[in-house]
């Protein structure tokens, strides 16, 4: 079974129709306990990370997403949901996330004249390093973006983009992904990113 988070933050709709273009059921999973049933586990969101890390913790699902990455089942944390894999956040203040993955989460940085908060739209992707979800997809590819927070550390980063600086764009460290752009959103690249994904558990 897939599982999609659901914490209040942002329109789940978007991803669960996208695994169902790809035949995958999704489940939305509001009970920290439904977890264990998961095989493939996605969080996603929008919106601000201190308010998520808070409805997480308040609802025991923090807990519950760590206790299942320990047990070797996959998760994705698409957006948000991959900002929150990482250790802290400055958004609106210091807030701690997940820990899963090393990094800071911090506002966009070095940006031209012509270049906004947030970057909204599509941007390139360029591959980083080897990963799973890149079967079949192109070494340079574009997906869509809306974000004004981004991780500056590529140590887990398996692909990157450029907004006024390079930062991470996907990540991976054993059996946790990220993407912070939105699959669900980005046609025929971004579906096939997410087959990946849920051919993992083949």
């Amino acid at each position: 079974m897939l599982g999609i988070i659901n914490y209040k933050i942002g329109n789940l709709a978007s991803v669960q129709n996208a695994f169902r273009k790809l035949n995958q059921e999704a489940v939305i999973i509001e009970d920290p306990q439904s977890l264990k049933k998961c095989s493939l586990l996605v969080l996603p969101g929008v919106g601000a990370f201190g308010d998520a890390m808070e409805h997480l913790s308040r609802s025991g699902m923090q807990e519950a997403i760590l206790e299942y990455v320990k047990s070797g089942k996959y998760l994705l944390g698409i957006c948000l949901g991959m900002q929150l894999l990482f250790q802290r956040s400055e958004e609106f203040g210091e807030h701690l996330g997940l820990g899963l993955l090393e990094g800071e989460v911090l506002k966009i940085a070095g940006l031209k004249k012509e270049e906004k908060i947030p970057h909204m739209g599509w941007n390139l992707v360029k591959r980083y390093q080897d990963s799973p979800l890149f079967k079949g997809v192109p070494a340079e590819f574009y997906l869509y973006f809306v974000h004004s927070f981004c991780v500056r550390n590529l140590s887990n980063a398996i692909g990157v983009s450029r907004y006024g600086m390079e930062f991470a764009s996907m990540v991976q460290k054993d059996n946790i992904f990220g993407i912070q752009p939105h699959p669900e959103k980005s046609h025929n690249v971004g579906l096939k990113i997410l087959q990946n994904f849920i051919h993992l558990k083949d």
